[in-house]
């Protein structure tokens, strides 16, 4: 119909020009005929050198041959009727000739095909998983890298650093350290920086375990009430210190912005029972040591490295107390340790466990059976230790001013049955006495000027107090929690200027409670002369909003008498 009909499988009758080529094969291959479809082309021939034209046209056609219907002409669907289909033997060399040649390059163009439509390697998508410290995220039980999201906030917060005393923290995550992140080698990790709107200040983050110009900080300079993206692979295994980079870096980074990064191994870590995360780091305030009151940044204590807090996870006592760490006999503990720094570095101790590994500066290779280990500022370190007796455990910075008078002390706390084989425990207390003495005592310094004013007594009790009780009051106090009580505001002191006499003469020993607080420590034994009783129980009594009373040595020696204790005698060998 309409001057066309299908193409039959019946032998036309011959044309004049059967034998030849048709007009379109001259006019090249792929060409269309006079009538514009491709009828006509093929005819039936003899000739070698129009079968190898054949063959050429066949390849030029394969588009149209490969994709013909079975049963028709595989180069025309339709055929005029003025234009007789071609004989059944060319048709049949046509249709080997097409099949075979579709077949030989379907099969490279296929798997090219199948390739491209894969594309890279499709990864896993989770959201990272972050804690505070000294909390630590669980192990990844994952065994392919994955497309990992970190969402981390920065956020200027206003905290207590020490008992009463106030300081605006910088930080990632409204912690310092900031959140711990843990992630996978391989892991390609989607990063989000978000910065708070109340913030104050643009902040950044440069990332150690990040490959690339400014670990991340020059992606991520980001302004308060902004959020910016970046991408990294995870490339080296290890613990990684991150921390802002903001200029000026150092009071950013003295202010608390910083925290750990952990890039698990493909294999992952070894199994232990316990993993914490401990980060140290020193703090500049305009005030010194537990000076009460909202205390600022000084720039210029920080630029003479002279630190009036030195501590573990940003606070006084973060590690002490209800919040200390624990553990159980027989247990594994792994310890996740960094310094922020900006300028210390960390003799990092635990009194009473020897490290049974270390991974030193947080690489791989590890160390065996190590006491103390050394963490630079800006580095980290892994510590792994098997806790096999029961007790408190102290960790400190071995540069032992800095755990005893600026903070830098925490607890493990081990729970479980003696192990007598190991440790047996206090056996026996005696008293050692290589020159006959019958009571071992603290000596103290003799009082030879008499004070004669009020004023007098006080600056005499000031020298008293810095000689004998500042180590463990500190010279603002403040004490030492949870073994060292408050001097500064104390109740106990305040109520019974008596009991404070009788303290002094016989020393204190076994659990006390200030201000609500108990603590459990011992005051010793001094022997101090009743005119240095007297100057320093009414220094203390005039500083930090205390009574005010005003102690005398006659009032000492009543008490004496009442206890029993003998007044020392001067020793002519000292003097004030």
């Amino acid at each position: 119909m309409g001057g066309s009909r299908e193409c039959s499988g019946r032998s036309p009758e011959k044309k004049p020009d059967e034998g030849r080529v048709a007009p379109a094969l001259r006019q090249g291959p792929g060409k269309l005929s006079r009538s514009g479809r491709h009828g006509n082309v093929f005819q039936k021939t003899n000739q070698p050198e129009e079968r190898l034209r054949l063959l050429s046209y066949c390849s030029g056609s394969l588009s149209r041959i490969s994709t013909a219907p079975r049963g028709r002409n595989p180069i025309t669907r339709r055929c005029d009727l003025e234009d007789p289909p071609v004989s059944n033997s060319a048709l049949r060399v046509h249709r080997w000739l097409g099949a075979t040649t579709a077949v030989v390059l379907a099969l490279p163009l296929a798997t090219w095909g199948w390739r491209a439509s894969r594309g890279p390697a499709v990864l896993q998508q989770e959201e990272a998983v972050l804690t505070d410290p000294p909390a630590v995220p669980p192990p990844i039980t994952r065994t392919r890298a994955a497309r990992v999201v970190v969402q981390l906030e920065t956020r200027e917060v206003l905290r207590e650093i020490a008992p009463g005393v106030q300081y605006t923290f910088w930080t990632f995550g409204g912690s310092v350290p900031g959140k711990f992140i843990r992630i996978r080698e391989g892991d390609e990790v989607e990063f989000h920086l978000n910065n708070h709107p109340e913030s104050r200040f643009p902040h950044n983050i440069d990332l150690h375990a990040v490959t690339g110009p400014g670990g991340g900080a020059t992606s991520s300079f980001t302004s308060p009430g902004h959020a910016s993206v970046f991408s990294f692979k995870a490339l080296n295994p290890g613990l990684y210190v991150y921390h802002c980079a903001t200029a000026p870096v150092g009071m950013h980074v003295a202010n608390g912005m910083y925290g750990l990064i952990l890039v698990e191994p493909e294999a992952g870590l070894p199994k232990v029972d316990r993993e914490y995360y401990v980060v140290q780091g020193e703090f500049y305030t305009a005030g010194p040591y537990g000076q009460a009151g909202t205390q600022p940044f000084s720039m210029e204590k920080a630029l003479r490295e002279d630190a009036d807090y030195v501590l573990f996870n940003g606070s006084v006592g973060s590690l002490t107390g209800d919040r200390a760490l624990t553990a159980s006999v027989g247990e594994t503990v792994r310890l996740f340790v960094g310094n922020g720094g900006p300028n210390l570095l960390s003799s990092f101790h635990v009194i009473g466990e020897i490290f049974d590994r270390v991974y030193a500066e947080a690489g791989t290779a590890v160390n065996q059976n190590v006491q103390t280990t050394l963490v630079p500022a800006g580095g980290a370190a892994m510590v792994e230790f098997r806790v096999q007796v029961p007790g408190t455990y102290i960790l400190v910075d071995h540069s032992l001013l800095r755990a005893f008078n600026k903070g830098a002390l925490g607890m493990l706390r081990v729970s479980g049955p003696d192990v007598l084989a190991v440790y047996s425990g206090r056996q026996s207390e005696g008293i050692y006495s290589p020159e006959g003495a019958a009571v071992q005592v603290v000596p103290g310094r003799a009082q030879l000027a008499r004070a004669g004013t009020r004023a007098e007594r006080i600056e005499f009790g000031r020298r008293v107090f810095e000689q004998n009780c500042a180590a463990c009051h500190q010279t603002t106090g403040v004490g030492l929690p949870p073994a060292f009580p408050p001097l500064a505001g104390a109740d106990y002191l305040n109520a019974d200027k008596r009991r404070a006499i009788s303290v002094l003469l016989r020393g204190l020993q076994g659990e006390v409670v200030v201000n609500g607080q108990t603590y459990n420590g011992v005051m010793p034994l001094l022997r101090l002369e009743d005119d240095d009783v007297a100057n320093v129980l009414t220094y203390v009594y005039s500083q930090w909003g205390n009574a005010g009373h005003e102690v005398t040595p006659a009032e000492v020696a009543s008490v004496r008498r009442q206890v029993g204790n003998r007044q020392p005698q001067p020793d002519q060998s000292h003097g004030r």
